[in-house]
């Protein structure tokens, strides 16, 4: 019984070596039985790997973006930093332009009036007592300014000196309800006295109710003795609206300053006026109007047919 079990045990070892040998003799000679044999391993096991890769890889994801998590909010408020400093710089800018444009319109009108001023930037804005409207300058008596002088912009009017200190100065706008101006009608002898009214509006009550005044007449300062506190030819409002109520001693109408008080960057003090009025010198041009555009149409006559052409030769 044992000699038969050793009988079989060599049988197949005879077989396993004869078929070793069988395959070495094919993949010899170019047969690519074991090529076959993993390529169809590798097709079989294809799908399941596809399924792995598709299962495992929104894990793998989701490991990258943790890592990456940390770095891309750093990134983020850096540039959420980098974004507010160029909004700042960009907000400064422009406002350095606006105070660029004040400045220059004011010497303008300076220059063109021959006054000598002062420029100087408005540092705070408001009421600093109640129901009094005011700005503060970076310019005091250090600068030679000096109380009750004329105060103005590129526009004109702006207000006058009320206190000094030794660096800054406080204005008195001339919208300011207790703020009183004498004023002159451009183009005529007309006089009035201009009153604030709290904002861009102003009331004139006109001295002479022999003559008439009209919307759109242009108010000048009339100037005081000695120049101060105003000097003559300033501009100061436009005429808007005429009230001539019959029996009436004086005639009263509504008035727009030229100047914006609530958008002072830099304002100009007037140190000293000519001994020349500049009378209606320092009129603002007006605005010229919006040209209608206009639309020209060429027109190119058709050609008539010939009269001795038929369509055939």
């Amino acid at each position: 019984m044992a000699r038969g079990g050793e009988n079989r045990g060599r049988l197949l070892l005879i077989i396993l070596v004869i078929t070793s040998l069988f395959l070495i003799t094919l993949d010899l000679r170019g047969v690519s039985l074991i090529s076959g044999l993993r390529t169809g391993t590798q097709s079989a096991l294809s799908p399941v790997q596809s399924v792995g890769a598709t299962i495992l890889s929104p894990v793998r994801n989701f490991f990258v973006d943790v890592i990456y998590l940390g770095r891309t909010r750093s990134e983020m408020e850096k540039l959420r930093t980098e974004n507010g400093e160029l909004l700042s710089q960009l907000r400064e800018r422009r406002g350095i332009d606006a105070q660029l444009e004040q400045l220059q319109g004011a010497l303008d009108l300076a220059g063109k009036a021959e006054f000598k001023v002062l420029s100087a930037r408005v540092i705070s804005q408001g009421a600093t007592t109640s129901f009094t409207q005011t700005i503060t300058i970076d310019a005091g008596s250090r600068n030679g300014i000096k109380p009750n002088m004329t105060v103005i912009n590129s526009y004109g009017l702006i207000g006058v000196v009320k206190t000094v200190y030794t660096d800054s100065a406080l204005i008195s706008l001339a919208s300011d309800p207790s703020f009183r101006i004498g004023v002159r009608v451009a183009g005529t002898q007309q006089i009035g006295i201009l009153s604030g009214q709290g904002t861009r509006k102003g009331v004139l009550q006109l001295l002479d109710n022999q003559s008439t005044i009209k919307v759109g007449d242009i108010l000048l300062a009339r100037g005081s003795e000695n120049n101060q506190p105003f000097v003559p030819g300033v501009p100061v409002g436009e005429v808007t609206s005429v009230d001539n109520a019959a029996g009436e001693v004086t005639q009263t109408a509504d008035v727009r300053f030229f100047a914006s008080f609530s958008s002072l960057g830099v304002v100009s003090v007037v140190l000293a006026a000519p001994d020349v009025d500049p009378r209606d010198s320092l009129i603002p041009p007006k605005p010229l109007p919006t040209p209608i555009p206009t639309v020209t149409v060429f027109v190119t006559p058709s050609q008539s047919p010939s009269p001795n052409s038929s369509g055939t030769e």
